[in-house]
């Protein structure tokens, strides 16, 4: 992780990430008291750990996801998910007003599509893109 994703997790965290990540936490144990609503309490856990530090990470389609993933996901959206998903695109919008908070306006951005639809996906480290690294790397030598 470098630097700067480092600062934006840290003050994301300390701001309202441990807050959203401990109410992700605790949906995930009411849901895991029923045993029909474990793959709830566990698509919560995962968005606990995306929600607590999602700087420098970003959600993929799990391999083999299937109809029960769509299934859940048409029960998760329309029990959970769009209310979810509305109180994080209205938080974005909020942050987005000062030029500070942009970052984390995205950052909620990013969790409100995740909220949408949680089943069959997965939490995975992004990179950073290839010409932050090479940056002017790609010069070339004078042909002889």
């Amino acid at each position: 992780m470098d630097g700067l994703r480092l600062i934006l997790n840290v003050v994301w965290f300390v701001i309202h990430g441990w807050l959203l990540a401990l109410a992700y936490l605790l949906a995930g144990l009411i849901a895991c008291l029923l045993v029909v609503t474990i793959p709830f309490g566990i698509a919560c856990f995962r968005l606990a750990g995306f929600a607590a530090l999602p700087f420098g990470r970003t959600t993929v389609s799990a391999p083999g996801s299937g109809v029960g993933s769509a299934l859940g996901n048409v029960l998760w959206f329309l029990l959970i998910g769009w209310w979810l998903s509305l109180l994080h695109v209205l938080a974005g919008v909020a942050y987005c007003v000062t030029i500070i908070g942009i970052p984390f306006g995205l950052a909620l951005f990013k969790l409100a599509l995740v909220g949408l639809f949680p089943l069959g996906k997965r939490v995975v480290d992004s990179d950073a893109p290839v010409t932050y690294f090479r940056a002017g790397a790609t010069v070339a030598a004078p042909a002889r």
